[in-house]
């Protein structure tokens, strides 16, 4: 069981560090002024927007910018300090914020993925996801948004590697927590 947790905690850490140069590079511009970005970096949100049909992040609805926004604000000083909890791994001060992040994000990733499914895209500026197979794709570049969260979600409540009340050694951990 310890050598899945720890594969785990690579995933969450490759998850964490991953998404620190995407929000950067990438979500930000739904938020920040162009000259903020270099033009490679525009030309490649423009090209993952019409490859991917997603408007959100050329014209973004106010509640998607407030995401964005919980992004920036909340989040991303989280991902290095999660980062490094799970390279190091078996850091049990992580589980109540990683709960936090957890619940947040799966909670805001959710109207994101059933706008995506649902909504009546207009045609233009920027085309969204006509089909059901462009609705899918779509959906699937956020859900691992989705599913990582529950993931960690369920590690951090479950798992006796960050319970230690599930085993009934309370603060077991060795080192202090680590």
């Amino acid at each position: 069981m310890a050598i899945f947790i720890r594969l785990l905690e690579w995933v969450f850490f490759l998850y964490f560090a991953s998404h620190i140069p995407i929000t950067l590079a990438i979500d930000l511009q739904a938020l920040l002024p162009a000259e903020y970005y270099s033009q490679s970096l525009q030309d490649l949100l423009k090209w993952y927007a019409a490859e991917f049909k997603d408007p959100m992040m050329m014209a973004p609805p106010a509640w998607f910018k407030s995401f964005i926004f919980c992004e920036a604000l909340l989040q991303t000083p989280f991902f290095p300090v999660a980062a490094y909890a799970f390279f190091k791994g078996g850091c049990r001060w992580i589980r109540t914020p990683a709960i936090v992040y957890a619940t947040h994000v799966a909670t805001s990733v959710v109207p994101i993925i059933t706008h995506v499914l649902f909504h009546d895209f207009p045609k233009g500026p920027h085309p969204g996801p006509e089909t059901p197979a462009e609705r899918l794709t779509l959906a699937a570049i956020y859900a691992p948004y989705l599913l990582i969260p529950i993931i960690l979600l369920l590690t951090m409540l479950f798992s006796t590697a960050y319970n230690g009340e599930l085993r009934g050694a309370k603060g077991q951990m060795g080192k202090k927590g680590r």
